[in-house]
């Protein structure tokens, strides 16, 4: 195994950073291999052994001297990685919710629904201390192992169970943004002028039109205000000798977010 540093080496005594002890990615063409720093991973073009000091843009070869180069893992790259327990939440969508929100550093978020994390966790690495609830015990496990792998474990408390049974459980006016991903979001909704601070947003996300309107009707009954529905699409483009248009694949209809306001 050889080493070659990169650009990114930093003075022997530095202060260690969030990023050494979070997994790397070692890519090669289109192949990505998620790997600890110190460990060791066969592949059909040899065995890496990582470094524990590894750096990102070190360059990393198998013993029959094929080479990776390392990546420091970033925001999107967890949507690949993290291990999933259903469909996440797709990256246009969780840029959505946080340009919608203007979720930042020092932001107190409750999230319902955690499933794979992808939400929590990007929310965690824009600066906000997040709660979220998932009610399978074993999807809130892995949840908690994908915040670990994405390192936001301290800004994430991942809990078992039913945000709607432990309301009581939660401080008044203690969260600047609710972002929820649950069937029966309009019963938080419902919630959201006592838990939201004054100006907070709520962002509720659906595959399905019908509980997006009881949100939206919950939402006006209980006084938010701005409250506003968009489908999220995305279509992506062509190019070629002839011109350029949108692609003729299927439209990307991922599913509808409903924004609101506490004032």
């Amino acid at each position: 195994m050889t080493r070659v540093s990169g650009d990114g080496d930093t003075a022997e005594g530095d202060a260690e950073t969030d990023h050494d002890c979070m997994p790397v990615l070692l890519v090669r063409g289109d192949r990505e291999f998620l790997v600890e720093p110190g460990d060791e991973m066969g592949t059909d073009l040899g065995v890496l052994e990582v470094p524990d000091d590894v750096e990102s843009g070190d360059i990393v070869e198998t013993h029959l001297g094929d080479e990776f180069q390392v990546r420091r893992l970033r925001g999107p790259d967890l949507f690949h990685h993290f291990e999933r327990t259903g469909a996440p939440m797709v990256p246009r969508d969780i840029g959505l919710v946080i340009g919608e929100t203007g979720i930042a550093r020092g932001d107190r978020v409750l999230d319902a629904g955690t499933g794979t994390g992808v939400l929590a966790a990007m929310m965690a690495r824009a600066g906000a201390s997040v709660v979220t609830y998932e009610r399978d015990a074993d999807f809130a496990d892995v949840a908690r192992e994908n915040m670990s792998l994405g390192g936001v474990s301290d800004a994430v408390d991942v809990r078992t169970g039913d945000v709607t049974e432990q309301i009581e459980d939660l401080e008044p006016a203690s969260f600047d943004v609710m972002t929820l991903d649950t069937g029966d979001a309009a019963t938080m909704v419902e919630h959201a002028p006592e838990l939201l601070v004054d100006g907070g947003f709520v962002a509720v996300y659906s595959p399905f039109i019908e509980s997006t309107r009881d949100v939206v009707e919950t939402a006006h009954e209980v006084g938010l205000s701005d409250v506003a529905t968009r489908e999220t699409i995305q279509r992506e483009m062509q190019f070629d000798d002839r011109g350029s248009r949108p692609s003729t694949a299927p439209v990307g209809h991922t599913g509808y977010l409903t924004i609101a306001r506490n004032e």
